[in-house]
């Protein structure tokens, strides 16, 4: 293979689809042109297991044998909310609530169903359930989430018990500690 430096560069664009199962997706450029594989493996080092479709994403890309594919991740931006709220009960963050204050807890995907837009986590030494809406995965920038997968939610009280107000890739927050 010849020198990768040589023949990365960086681009913005949309995300078309990512499908976390698959293990990859696409990016529309905004500079016209084909799309763009995005491979999970990519998306892995740059802290995250899935992106919402239709976020906004800079990349490095490397025109291969294959076509153009995502070298690096350099961000993202989650898509734009059309200003209704998917769940008046979770609280984001405003004037009298700091999402922030609100620590991570290390957690355990039960299930999630993304036709159904919902699924629960459990919290690691707690039995109940975190209700997990997929409006508040998109708002973290994920898409998906895996039966069994290790991730990080900020849990809040909500109208119907407790529910996720962020979910994070549990190796993001591990290295955000460190």
């Amino acid at each position: 293979m010849t020198n990768v430096d040589e023949e990365v560069e960086p681009i913005s664009g949309q995300v078309k689809w990512f499908d976390p199962v698959k293990g990859f997706g696409f990016v529309v450029p905004d500079s016209g042109g084909p799309d763009v594989l995005l491979h999970a493996n990519v998306l892995r080092n740059f802290g995250q297991s899935s992106v919402a479709d239709g976020s906004m994403i800079e990349l490095t890309i490397q025109e291969t044998p294959r076509g153009v594919q995502a070298v690096d991740v350099l961000s993202i931006t989650p898509p734009e909310d059309d200003g209704t709220p998917a769940l008046d009960d979770i609280p984001l963050a405003d004037d009298d609530f700091a999402l922030e204050q609100v620590p991570f807890e290390p957690s355990r995907v039960k299930w999630f169903d993304k036709a159904k837009g919902f699924g629960f986590a459990n919290v690691f030494g707690r039995a109940e359930d975190v209700f997990v809406h997929v409006e508040v995965l998109r708002r973290s920038e994920l898409a998906d989430l895996q039966p069994g997968e290790a991730v990080a939610i900020r849990v809040v009280d909500g109208a119907r018990g407790r529910m996720a107000a962020q979910v994070a890739a549990w190796d993001t927050v591990l290295r955000a500690k460190g």
